[in-house]
C-alpha cells in the first residue's frame, strides 16, 4: 500500500519549510487583535525612532506683540523654547509555549485563540499605559514658562450623575478653548460605567438637539463636539510599580479629555511576533512583542475630570 501524500498547511507551494506560513498567520492574527482593541496609540503623537534610548520632543513659546513707536529700531521679542524628552521602556512581550503532544490531542486550534490573547494583552498593556500617561498630563505644570498647564475638573457626582458629566465635558471643551488648544483630534474617554450612564441621558441623545447617540443601540457618539470613546483602560487605582513614568495615584478619576498633542508614543521596535519550534522541548513557543516608550508633552492639552 502506498504512503498518503499529506497536503502541509504550512507549506509555501510545496517547499521544503513546512511551518514557512504558521508564522504569518500568527503575526497577522495578533496585528489584527491589537489593532482592534487598541483605542490610545493613534490619540498620541508617534515618532518611531532606528536607535536609541529616548526621543526628544521641542516645545516652543507664545510670540508677543507690542506697538512701534515710529523712530525706534524693532529688535525682536524672545521666545521661549523648552523640550520634553520620552524613553523607550524595557521590551514589553507576551507569550506561550504549546507541547506538541498537547496540541495533538487537543481537539480544536488553539493557536488562533493565543494568539489573539497576546493581542489583546499587549494592545491592553498600551492602553493602560496611554491613559495613566494622560491623566498624568493634565495635572502636570506648563512645559514653557508662560503657557498654561494642565487641567483636572473635580465635582463629586461626575461618576453617577450623568447630566453633571456632560456638562463636566463642556466645561472641558471651554478650558481647551481658552488655551488655544487646536478644537480637532480632542477625544474624550469613558470607563463602560460612565459610557453607559452618559448613554442614557436622553438630553445629551436627543435628535432634536443634534445628539448623537441611541438608547437603543446603547450608543453614544459625541458630547460637546468630542467623540465619546468606551475603553477599560481609564487608570482607577494607586499605580506604584513600573515604569516611573506612569505611576501616580488614579483613584479619584473619572474620564480623560485631550488633544492628540497632550501625550507622545515614542517606538524603537514595533509590534512584531516571532514564532519558533524547539526540538529540545517538543514543542513551539510563539512570543510577540514591542519596544515603545510613552511621556507628557502638552499639558495644557489635557484634561482630567476627577470625583475628588
Amino acid at each position: 500500500m502506498s504512503d498518503a501524500i499529506p497536503s502541509r498547511l504550512g507549506s509555501i507551494n510545496g517547499a521544503a519549510d513546512k511551518k514557512a506560513l504558521f508564522l504569518k498567520v500568527f503575526a497577522g492574527e495578533v496585528l489584527a487583535t491589537f489593532q482592534q482593541h487598541n483605542v490610545f496609540l493613534d490619540k498620541t503623537t508617534v515618532r518611531t525612532i532606528a536607535n536609541g534610548k529616548s526621543a526628544q520632543f521641542p516645545a516652543t513659546g507664545i510670540a508677543t506683540t507690542g506697538y512701534h513707536t515710529p523712530g525706534t529700531e524693532i529688535l525682536g521679542d524672545e521666545i521661549n523654547h523648552a523640550e520634553r524628552v520620552i524613553t523607550i521602556d524595557d521590551l514589553l512581550t507576551s507569550s506561550t509555549f504549546i507541547a506538541n503532544i498537547d496540541e495533538a490531542m487537543n481537539h480544536y486550534d488553539v493557536r488562533s485563540t493565543y494568539s489573539n490573547e497576546i493581542g489583546f494583552q499587549l494592545a491592553k498593556k498600551m492602553d493602560e499605559n496611554i491613559a495613566q500617561v494622560m491623566a498624568l498630563t493634565a495635572r502636570e505644570a506648563a512645559t514653557i514658562t508662560g503657557n498654561p498647564g494642565g487641567t483636572t475638573l473635580t465635582n463629586a457626582t461626575y461618576a453617577t450623575d450623568s447630566a453633571v458629566l456632560a456638562s463636566g465635558l463642556f466645561d472641558a471643551q471651554q478650558t481647551l478653548d481658552e488655551k488655544n488648544v487646536p478644537d480637532n483630534d480632542r477625544n474624550a474617554f469613558f470607563l463602560p460605567a460612565q459610557y453607559y450612564l452618559l448613554a442614557q441621558n436622553t438630553t445629551v441623545i436627543n435628535q432634536w438637539y443634534d445628539g448623537k447617540g441611541s438608547i437603543s443601540e446603547g450608543t453614544i457618539l459625541k458630547v460637546a463636539g468630542l467623540p465619546i470613546i468606551k475603553t477599560n483602560s481609564i487608570p482607577q487605582t494607586n499605580v506604584t510599580t513600573g515604569p516611573d513614568a506612569y505611576k501616580g495615584d488614579f483613584s479619584n478619576t473619572v474620564a480623560l479629555v485631550a488633544h492628540k498633542g497632550s501625550t507622545g508614543t515614542v517606538k524603537l521596535m514595533d509590534l512584531a511576533a516571532e514564532s519558533e519550534y524547539d526540538i529540545r522541548r517538543q514543542g513551539t513557543l510563539m512570543v510577540a512583542k514591542y519596544a515603545v516608550g510613552h511621556g507628557i508633552l502638552r499639558p495644557e492639552a489635557a484634561v482630567e475630570l476627577a470625583s475628588a
